[in-house]
């Protein structure tokens, strides 16, 4: 019996392992930090790997939408008041900036996305809740 890998987890382990590699090679932070303090943080950060991969941007026009949000964050908050910073919020801003403006991310999309969740039975890809209990033989010697 062989076993066949489906191609599409074949490329998901792929991207994995690129993700993987870019986190690994990012320089420490300052202090001792992890460059990710949340676990969104670093699922934006795949995303937009994921996304520049898939070619749904070019990396430049990446780069422009974060200094824009960056700069516009500078402009809205004194230097005086400690403000809150996220590098990511900034991060997935750019990426939500890319991706609407390719026509992935908008609201009739998101809208047909969102209804064809809610429609999806809890329990359709995965098996029924055994509610009886679970009996397990001894081992035979």
């Amino acid at each position: 019996m062989t076993t066949t890998i489906r191609r599409d987890a074949t490329e998901l382990g792929d991207a994995r392992r690129r993700v993987e590699k870019l986190v690994c090679s990012l320089p420490d932070v300052p202090g001792g930090d992890t460059a990710f303090t949340k676990p969104w943080e670093i699922r934006a950060f795949a995303m937009a790997v994921a996304a520049y991969d898939a070619r749904q941007f070019e990396w430049s026009e990446f780069q422009l939408s974060l200094i824009e949000s960056i700069k516009s964050w500078e402009e809205r908050n004194d230097p005086a008041e400690e403000s809150p910073w996220s590098y990511y919020e900034h991060w997935l801003t750019a990426l939500e900036t890319r991706l609407s403006g390719s026509g992935l991310l908008s609201d009739a999309v998101l809208d047909e996305r969102t209804e064809t969740v809610l429609a999806t039975p809890p329990d359709r890809d995965h098996h029924k809740a055994h509610l009886e209990p679970v009996s397990i033989d001894p081992a035979r010697t």
